[in-house]
């Protein structure tokens, strides 16, 4: 077959659910032969966007798209400077696009195309977040009646029941919080379920690095009794070196990386079993080819992968992840937080979570996902500045993720 040159490179930014949504197209010489990626950092989209048009797309075009290992390094180091949110949301938004690009050539899934199925289906846990307990039973129970298993649950304010049903991070204002409420109240609410579910479901919660670290050892040590399928973000990166005290206290699994971008960052935690899973948001790490490696060496390691899967991620995004997920020995379990109806008719061929199953769409070439863009210009991206990271103590403290 004749090289195939990468003719342009644009992105396309919708927001059906309020979150904007980034997609990266690369087009080829080849014609009708495109690829999609996900570059979703819904806080900076506008940085991301202008990276790969004003950055990446000069230097690509008329390169040879089979060369995905060769690009993804030249993406990584051509501004010297690297492994930051921005240039690995463009770098990622790209990478994807070529694996897409690749499945669609060979004429396969991109599965097949990583070493074939591990697993028939990939396993997600959901989210059962409201104001109150009653309300968190009502979400468990409905999960159950559909099929699913895991559940990761949280009071929607955080630090404790409330009349806010709005989920704290999905809120676009600072507010204040109290970190000592939220200790003792997750762990009531842990507790509770146990008592309520016994071991018909797999028990998760996530601390979301919003406590010090000593509380954060603290509930984890008082939830060990629960047998927790694990806790997740106890942890912000800079802290990391405080999983070796934790884990010499608790045998509760512990799940971590969400805010990680560097994949060196994740090395000792691996090395030493400080982790059992690896949270990475495989955008936030450099796509298909950074989430590959990542997951290579956990496996080394005995540490099992859980990405990323939050609303603010497109539909190709969660593709990617599927398929990833099929084809690793060391798969533990997918997020899924959801996504509407819209989104679903945005993205064409968008993952199907029903029964228990997180599924792909489709078993077309390549990430199987497509993008109606007629339809995403009736949801522009929203603007403004990013209110919800704004947490601040009752003295007005800002207290960071």
């Amino acid at each position: 077959m004749k090289d195939v040159k990468i003719r342009d490179i644009r992105t396309i930014v919708t927001a059906p659910d309020g979150e904007n949504l980034i997609t990266v197209r690369v087009d080829t010489d080849e014609p009708g032969l495109y690829g999609l990626g996900c570059a979703t950092y819904a806080f900076r989209a506008e940085a991301v966007c202008s990276v790969v048009e004003r950055n990446f797309k000069p230097l690509l075009v008329g390169r040879d798209v089979s060369r995905i290992e060769d690009l993804w390094k030249l993406m990584m180091v051509n501004g010297y400077y690297r492994n930051g949110p921005i240039v690995n949301n463009a770098v990622s938004g790209i990478d994807m696009a070529l694996w897409d690009i690749k499945g669609k050539m060979a004429d396969m899934p991109l599965y097949d195309l990583l070493g074939g199925k591990c697993r028939d289906y990939v396993t997600p846990y959901r989210h059962a977040n409201a104001k109150n307990k009653a309300e968190i039973y009502e979400k468990v129970d409905q999960f159950k009646e559909e099929g699913f298993r895991y559940i990761r649950s949280n009071y929607t304010s955080y630090e404790g029941p409330s009349d806010n049903a709005e989920y704290l991070c999905l809120l676009n204002r600072r507010f204040e919080y109290d970190p000592r409420k939220y200790v003792n109240n997750v762990i009531d609410l842990m507790e509770s379920l146990r008592s309520k579910y016994g071991s018909s479901i797999e028990l998760m919660t996530d601390i979301h690095e919003r406590v010090d670290p000593a509380d954060a050892a603290y509930i984890i040590k008082r939830l060990e009794p629960l047998n927790m399928f694990f806790v997740e973000d106890p942890l912000s990166p800079e802290q990391a070196d405080w999983l070796r005290n934790i884990r010499k206290q608790s045998a509760t699994p512990i799940a971590i990386g969400e805010l990680f971008v560097n994949p060196n960052d994740f090395i000792p935690l691996i090395k030493d079993r400080l982790i059992d899973f690896v949270r990475v948001h495989a955008s936030m790490i450099g796509g298909i080819t950074g989430a590959r490696k990542c997951a290579a060496v956990s496996e080394a390691f005995g540490v099992r992968m859980a990405f990323h899967g939050p609303l603010d991620m497109t539909p190709v995004g969660h593709a990617a992840q599927i398929h990833m997920d099929l084809s690793m020995p060391n798969f533990g379990i997918q997020e899924y937080y959801g996504f509407s109806e819209k989104t679903a008719e945005v993205f064409p061929g968008s993952p199907v979570c029903r029964n228990g199953k997180f599924l792909l769409g489709s078993d077309k070439p390549g990430l199987g996902v497509d993008i109606d863009e007629d339809l995403a210009k009736k949801y522009p991206a929203v603007s403004g500045v990013t209110g919800w990271t704004e947490m601040r103590l009752k003295d007005g403290t800002l207290h960071t993720p």
